[in-house]
């Protein structure tokens, strides 16, 4: 079985990323350096921001490397 090294996930979201349509446009890092960093591994970190704004640079990806799904809730 493959593990897939390029999905992170919190309670909220799951975001995966794909090197090989990666732009290095860098926006990314420069407006979000709180979770997309570049010196430290893993490089995505979801806690260094609200799940609105993670949305919101994910978005702005010119390649589309970058995707999103939000996680669905459990109904107790």
């Amino acid at each position: 079985m493959e593990i897939n090294a390029n999905v992170f996930s919190n309670a909220e979201i799951t975001v995966t990323y794909k090197p090989r349509c990666c732009a290095n446009a860098q926006l990314c890092a420069k407006q979000l350096s709180n979770v997309f960093r570049n010196s430290v591994i893993p490089w995505i970190d979801l806690e260094g921001a609200q799940t609105g704004a993670i949305i919101n640079q994910i978005k702005k990806c010119p390649s589309g490397a970058l995707q999103y799904h939000l996680n669905q809730k459990e109904v107790a």
